[in-house]
This record gives C-alpha cells, sequence and structure tokens, in this order.
C-alpha cells in the first residue's frame, strides 16, 4: 500500500535527516515506528502520507508513484490516509462533533449523524459531542483526534505520538483501539517513544517494530 524506495529527506544542504529508507507496509500489518527524539519519526510519517515529498528516491502509494501523481491524485490518496497527529489540530471554536466531521467537509463526503454518533460512542466520547476542545481531557482529545482520523473509513491509519500525553491506563485504551481498527483490515503505523506499549501489544497482534536512528531505519535490530 505504501513504499519508500532509498528515500532520503533533507531540509537543507548540510542538514539531512533520514537516508536510504527502504520499507513496505502490506494491507492489514500493523508497525510501530520508534527512535530517540528528533531522530525523525515525524518526518517519516509526512513521507509515508504525501505531505512531504523525498529529497532522494521514490514513495509509491497505492500503487502510484508521488513523483508522478498530479495534486489531485495526491488529494485522493490522503483521503485514504487517516493521521492523528501529536498536537491533536482541533479547532478550538467548533465543537467536538463538528471537529471529528470536518474531514467529511473538507472532502465534500457524505456521512450520516448515525455514523458520527457510532463513531462517537466507539472512542467514548458521546457526552462529550457538544464540548469544546479545550474543555476535553488529554485522553478525551487523543481519542477524539483518533475518531476524526477514522471518519472517512481510511484504508491506513498513522499515529504520531498517540500516547504521549495521557496516563498509562489510557494508553492501552487507546492501544484497543488501534488494534481493532488493525482487526477491521487496516493498515497501521504508530510512531511511539513508548516501549512498554509496544511490549503491552503483543498480546493482542504481532506488530512489525521499526527504529530510526542515525537517520537509518532498522528492524529489531537489523539493517532492512
Amino acid at each position: 500500500m505504501i513504499e519508500l524506495d532509498n528515500v532520503a529527506y533533507s531540509y537543507g544542504p548540510d542538514a539531512a535527516l533520514l537516508s536510504d529508507l527502504s520499507l513496505k507496509l502490506a494491507p492489514g500489518s500493523f508497525h510501530f515506528l520508534t527512535g530517540p527524539s528528533g531522530a525523525g519519526k515525524t518526518t517519516f510519517l509526512k513521507l509515508c502520507y504525501l505531505e512531504l515529498r523525498p529529497t532522494k528516491g521514490r514513495v509509491s502509494v497505492f500503487g502510484q508513484g508521488e513523483g508522478d501523481m498530479s495534486r489531485d491524485q495526491v488529494a485522493a490518496a490522503r483521503q485514504r490516509i487517516g493521521v492523528v497527529h501529536q498536537d491533536c489540530r482541533f479547532l478550538d471554536h467548533m465543537s467536538l462533533e463538528e471537529n471529528i466531521a470536518l474531514p467529511l467537509t473538507v472532502s465534500n463526503r457524505k456521512g450520516g449523524a448515525r455514523d458520527l454518533g457510532d463513531l462517537l460512542a466507539w472512542v467514548g466520547l458521546t457526552n462529550q459531542a457538544k464540548q469544546l476542545p479545550p474543555e476535553l481531557s488529554g485522553g478525551e482529545r487523543q481519542r477524539a483526534a483518533l475518531a476524526r482520523a477514522v471518519m472517512t473509513s481510511p484504508d491506513v491509519l498513522m499515529a504520531d505520538e498517540p500516547t504521549g500525553n495521557v496516563d498509562w491506563d489510557m494508553s492501552l485504551r487507546l492501544l484497543s483501539l488501534l488494534v481493532e481498527l488493525n482487526r477491521m483490515g487496516k493498515t497501521v503505523l504508530v510512531a511511539t517513544h513508548d516501549m512498554a506499549l509496544i511490549r503491552a501489544s503483543r498480546q493482542y497482534l504481532t506488530a512489525r517494530v521499526l527504529r530510526i536512528q542515525g537517520g537509518r531505519l532498522t528492524l529489531a535490530g537489523a539493517d532492512l
């Protein structure tokens, strides 16, 4: 579904961040992406969901190389990828349910109130539907961000440190929602520094653990 072939990314001539990255995200797979702070995990995700273009190499999404895609094709591909941003990125003047439904508005897709209601119930936020984002706790915001990311039924879900600002019980609750999505056939990629969360996932699924360090991507301690 998403393939990186010898991809590199630099922020400038003397600011190389990632190099020689090669990876295939197969349909229905579950990956964790870990590494030290500043290693490039967020940049890696942005390359995968086409917010950034590589400075070298090729990124292919759903069978198309990003360099060969028009702006409309990039937009269409990105609608098939749900993203949970580290900072949630809510519009504070809009209610929770309006924020969650926003991807439907942006993509001009129709969705029924029942679908939104089911999604709010799935993440346990039915009673918070009319609240504004600043009124929510950290765990509620993260669950709302997850609901928004899957509002359009994407094929791939990417989450950037989804448990970074919540307690352990909420981390496990978020993990269970991600596992459920994966069991529904979604491809899931989670960037996290929380090794305890990765260890806890082993009782639910077999996940591939990737690590970025020194600009390179490794798998279970071995070069890819």
